[in-house]
């Protein structure tokens, strides 16, 4: 529980933000205002939660749900608002949802991209070490020194070549 009930108010700023976008352009509201609006939003969801945890409590549980504060607001008589809170909610679970599943394509994405270098990291080793296999059985054969240049190189004699 608050320690102090200064603890128990909504911050300011977000008092500020909510009453702007409520009131018409050009409408002030005075800093006593936003601090009555303040405590009272803070009692009702007080209220809103006691009410909430009153119905779970019947139903056995602990953990207050989504189900516990529609009830609750239709005990408190505010059924009104309760068509508002659902919509809310549930744009709130697609959007959850939404950003969910970027993460999940982002995380996907990332391990393709890893995926793909470490296949392309096995290829270059793979072509490295045919390279050196075929450079160590050239000298055992005992090829002309200029033959070993061409082969370190990546040029072969035999191997028309491309000038740029």
């Amino acid at each position: 529980m608050a320690e102090r009930p200064e603890d128990l108010n909504l911050p300011m700023s977000v008092v500020t933000r909510i009453t702007k976008e409520a009131l018409p352009d050009g409408c002030m509201i005075s800093k006593e205002a936003r601090l009555a609006l303040s405590k009272a939003a803070s009692v009702f969801v007080l209220y809103a939660t006691s009410c909430a945890n009153t119905v779970a409590q019947k139903s056995k549980r602990k953990t207050l749900t989504a189900p516990d504060v529609f009830t609750a607001m239709e005990e408190m008589e505010f059924e009104t608002f309760l068509e508002p809170l659902k919509d809310s909610l549930e744009a709130f679970r697609k959007e959850q949802g939404q950003m969910k599943e970027r993460k999940a394509a982002k995380k996907k994405e990332k391990e393709e991209k890893e995926a793909a270098e470490r296949a392309l990291k096995s290829v270059a080793e793979e072509s490295a070490s045919l390279v050196t296999s075929e450079l160590a059985a050239t000298v055992e054969n005992g090829a002309p020194e200029s033959e070993m240049v061409e082969m370190e190189n990546g040029t072969d004699s035999d191997t028309p070549q491309v000038v740029e």
